[in-house]
């Protein structure tokens, strides 16, 4: 505390004229120089002060009426996408049912076509069987002729002897001679 009073009284003292020094007593000389410092400073640097200040109010309100604009801007298109979301959220609802629809339609369409494939391949296997059965029949007919045939043959052969197989052949002959006369 005694510092600060001697500073104080010191400020009544000051040295000669003649000399120049520095002044180590820091309460006593910052107090004056500060004081002088911001006079000077406020004196000659008001109007630069308030011109930088000016310059920099007038920045903040271009930035904000730029950001203004843009946010303007942005609501903008926000709606606009928000409208074009609505118009394809309504196409891809109009979509979802016409495909729906269409689904449906290629469904009974294919259960249709699949239906009648199955149809005509039933068809085909029914005509398929009975032509194998025709066939079948056919074979057994001619095997059961064949055998009928060589069985009446056999018997044939085994019955006649060399004179009536010849007096047969004779009357066959003749029929055939006699037949022959009615064609012509």
């Amino acid at each position: 505390m005694k510092n600060i009073t001697d500073s104080f009284v010191s400020l009544g003292h000051w040295p000669s004229a003649g000399s120049f020094g520095f002044n180590t007593d820091i309460l006593a000389t910052n107090p004056i120089n500060l004081s002088v410092v911001l006079g000077v400073l406020i004196f000659f640097g008001k109007g630069v002060l308030s011109d930088l200040l000016d310059n920099r109010k007038q920045r903040i309100l271009s930035t904000i009426r730029n950001s203004e604009e843009l946010r303007g801007a942005a609501i903008e298109q926000l709606e606009k996408a928000r409208t074009r979301l609505r118009k394809v959220e309504i196409e891809a609802d109009e979509f979802r049912v016409n495909g729906y629809s269409e689904i449906e339609r290629e469904k009974s369409n294919l259960i249709n076509a699949a239906s009648e494939n199955l149809e005509r391949l039933e068809n085909y296997k029914n005509e398929t069987i009975h032509f194998e059965q025709q066939r079948a029949i056919n074979q057994v007919r001619q095997r059961v002729f064949q055998q009928a045939l060589q069985g009446a043959l056999g018997t044939l052969n085994s019955c006649l002897n060399n004179e009536l197989h010849l007096r047969t052949i004779g009357a066959n002959i003749s029929m055939l001679g006699a037949m022959k006369e009615i064609i012509d």
